[in-house]
């Protein structure tokens, strides 16, 4: 009954589907496998709140997706969220089991990492699904 995993892989789909993205980062991960080359995304936490309505059962699906780049300044990094947010904020989602009612872009930070070569970028969306 929880969508949280079916938009996960939505997300993945799309993300990892789109060449122009791909051609810019060295993957898309749940979790970084040792070794992986910078520039890259990795979908991060989630929050779930209930938003039915008066039929059926409504869902919002908070999802943070990470940009990471060892680019000196935040060029890279924006580039790669500005493609994430052009392929997600308002656009369809293929959500397993749910219907998908809108995804939209709630929050872009520019952040210093404690190590100094390392960038990083924080991307929140919100999905709404229902059933």
């Amino acid at each position: 009954m929880l969508p949280a995993l079916a938009v996960q892989r939505a997300i993945y789909r799309t993300l990892t589907e789109d060449s122009e993205l791909q051609s810019l980062v060295s993957g898309v991960f749940d979790d970084v496998p040792e070794g992986t080359e910078f520039p890259y995304v990795v979908i991060g936490e989630g929050t779930l709140l209930p938003d039915n309505y008066l039929t059926g059962f409504g869902r919002e699906v908070r999802v943070t997706l990470h940009v990471w780049s060892r680019y000196r300044g935040f060029a890279e990094a924006l580039e790669i969220a500005d493609r994430v947010c052009q392929l997600l904020d308002h656009q369809p989602l293929e959500v397993d089991g749910w219907e998908h009612i809108a995804t939209r872009l709630e929050l872009v930070e520019t952040l210093h990492d404690p190590d100094p070569s390392l960038r990083h970028v924080p991307v929140q969306f919100s999905v709404i699904v229902a059933r």
